[in-house]
């Protein structure tokens, strides 16, 4: 008798992982052994955890990440220099809980981009925001909404993130426009979110793609001494999966 109208009370308040334990109850003979206090904490349990997915998948579909990856799935079997135990560190993401950054650099094809995105992944997992975008692509839209006034909101958005990861920084020096876009990205994020940047190009030769040295100072120093370093190396992964 109390079936449909409590299916229906729950409903309404929007308890629908309560609703479906519930009904997986109600359909359970066994679950006519518990106690109140054990059914309400099922119903809890189940409830907290579609929430939790629900949540996820919102930080997930925001996040845009390039790559469907999981820290789960990453090889450290391949020669390519990654210390696990520092990447497992990682995975934790208490770094991102702590406004810090990484930066990862190595040639090209040994997944910088990929390990990025897993972190990326694992972040959204731990209930914080992400937020990808290919350098170049950033420049071009922080230069369309300059253009068009969404440039402040634009740039706002960019900051409100917990975790921004910068994928594909240079080899190609900044303009003086992309100089100036850079500092206001960092210089919103100091000790306010943090920072995945990657890049091909040693973290040595940065203050060389930003430029102007007052600028590359003002800005390699908002985040640089404040990060975890993975330097990757080795032939592309992508040529050895194709030999393969």
């Amino acid at each position: 008798m109390l079936t449909h109208p409590t299916l229906d009370l729950l409903a309404d308040l929007g308890l629908q992982g309560m609703a479906k334990g519930f009904r997986d109850l109600a359909d359970n003979p066994e679950a006519a052994g518990l106690s109140h206090a054990e059914w309400l904490g099922i119903l809890l349990e189940r409830e907290s955890t579609l929430r939790q997915q629900k949540r996820f998948e919102s930080r997930a579909k925001a996040a845009k990440l390039r790559h469907l990856a999981a820290v789960e799935d990453v090889d450290y079997r391949t020669p390519r220099g990654l210390d696990r135990a520092m990447f497992l560190k990682l995975t934790s993401c208490d770094w991102v809980r702590e406004r810090r950054h990484c930066l990862l650099t190595g040639p090209s094809g040994v997944g910088k981009s990929w390990l990025a995105c897993a972190l990326g992944h694992k972040a959204c997992r731990e209930n914080l925001s992400v937020f990808y975008q290919r350098v170049p692509r950033l420049f071009a839209a922080l230069a369309l909404a300059r253009g068009d006034g969404r440039y402040a909101r634009l740039l706002k958005q960019l900051a409100r993130v917990d975790l921004l990861i910068l994928d594909d920084w240079g080899p190609e020096p900044l303009i003086a426009e992309q100089q100036r876009d850079l500092l206001e990205i960092v210089e919103d994020r100091y000790n306010a979110g943090s920072l995945i940047i990657t890049s091909q190009v040693p973290v040595d030769r940065w203050h060389d793609i930003v430029g102007n040295p007052t600028l590359a100072d003002a800005i390699l120093d908002r985040f640089i001494h404040n990060a975890h370093r993975i330097e990757l190396k080795g032939e592309s992964l992508r040529k050895q999966r194709a030999v393969a």
